[in-house]
């Protein structure tokens, strides 16, 4: 289950760039109704670049729609042998997805409003940390029973765990802080291609508070992201951590470079403009999944007051990990 939703959560973030590829190629209109195209499931008397882009959009949406609703139907009929908040967590992401189908359809039948389309990213980003999120919470080999090598295992105590617990420390609210940033950024920049708001602010002085909101915006999302990394290389916490905060750097740095050259060239470059989007969808991804393993391993380890006799064989693994060299991450 776990892999099947990092599988579509994966797909989700392909959906995303295919979304961005059709709006900068001005096809988000190239089929004039929906849910069909033409009229018609193909139509093949239509078609184009830009009618292919769109359909073939809307097919592999449909796909995934169809996905998550296979996805929530197996956890409820298997709920008793699943987390109990599985199904659930499942149910709102179905919710999302239908609520991303009909933002899809108004952004056709409302010609490209553009809070309309703010709003299907904002939703589609939404929709693809539910399914990340989900996917590593339930993914077995980052449950909490994350396990240490034998030979460590057997060396744990207590007081190690504790020390785990602490090393990870307060990492999962500032990994919180960030995703919160980033997501808020990424709306900004939607708000901003829904507009074509640096068209408009280059040629006739329009729009500009909204490009400028955007830019101003980067100050703190570079600043909450920086921070994670260094938090994070400050402390002898597992590798998949340190790979996860030092990533969010490397993307970032990607991000800010793919939107310099985005900026120079007034968003001519459509696979520039893609990238954009899509390295920003990835940054928010990443940051989320430092946030969420970071939960996993702080809550695994045992409280203050615990007994050995009450800790969980992960706590045990976390304070392990932690206290081994930085070639041991998870077994």
């Amino acid at each position: 289950m776990g892999r099947a939703l990092l599988g579509l959560a994966a797909a989700t973030w392909l959906l995303m760039g295919l979304g961005s590829a059709t709006r900068v190629m001005n096809a988000g209109l190239a089929c004039p109704d929906w849910p069909l195209c033409y009229g018609e499931l193909l139509p093949t008397e239509q078609m184009n670049l830009q009618v292919f882009l769109e359909w073939f959009h809307r097919l592999v949406a449909a796909g995934v729609g169809l996905a998550t609703l296979v996805l929530v139907g197996f956890a409820w009929l298997k709920r008793k042998a699943l987390p109990n908040w599985l199904p659930w967590g499942l149910s709102w992401a179905f919710v999302l997805v239908v609520a991303q189908g009909i933002l899809g359809g108004l952004t056709v039948t409302e010609l490209l409003r553009f809070d309309i389309v703010t709003a299907h990213l904002g939703t589609g980003l939404l929709f693809f940390a539910t399914l990340l999120t989900l996917g590593l919470l339930v993914l077995p080999r980052f449950a909490s029973s994350i396990r240490a090598p034998r030979r460590y295992r057997e060396r744990a105590t207590r007081t190690e765990a504790l020390e785990g617990r602490a090393a990870v420390g307060y990492l999962p609210w500032l990994g919180l802080v960030a995703v919160l940033l980033v997501y808020v950024q990424s709306l900004l920049g939607a708000l901003v291609a829904s507009r074509w708001a640096l068209h408009q602010c280059l040629a006739a002085g329009e729009l500009c508070g909204v490009m400028n909101s955007h830019l101003l915006g980067v100050a703190p999302a570079t600043l909450a992201v920086v921070g994670v990394a260094a938090a994070t290389g400050r402390r002898r916490v597992p590798k998949i951590l340190k790979l996860l905060g030092y990533g969010s750097v490397g993307l970032l740095l990607a991000q800010v470079g793919v939107g310099v050259l985005t900026y120079r060239y007034r968003l001519q470059v459509e696979p520039l403009t893609v990238a954009h989007q899509m390295v920003g969808a990835a940054l928010l991804g990443c940051l989320l999944g430092f946030t969420v393993l970071a939960w996993r391993l702080r809550n695994s380890a045992p409280r203050q007051g615990e007994d050995r006799a009450g800790t969980q064989p992960g706590a045990a693994a976390v304070a392990i990990t932690v206290r081994a060299s930085g070639t041991e991450a998870f077994e």
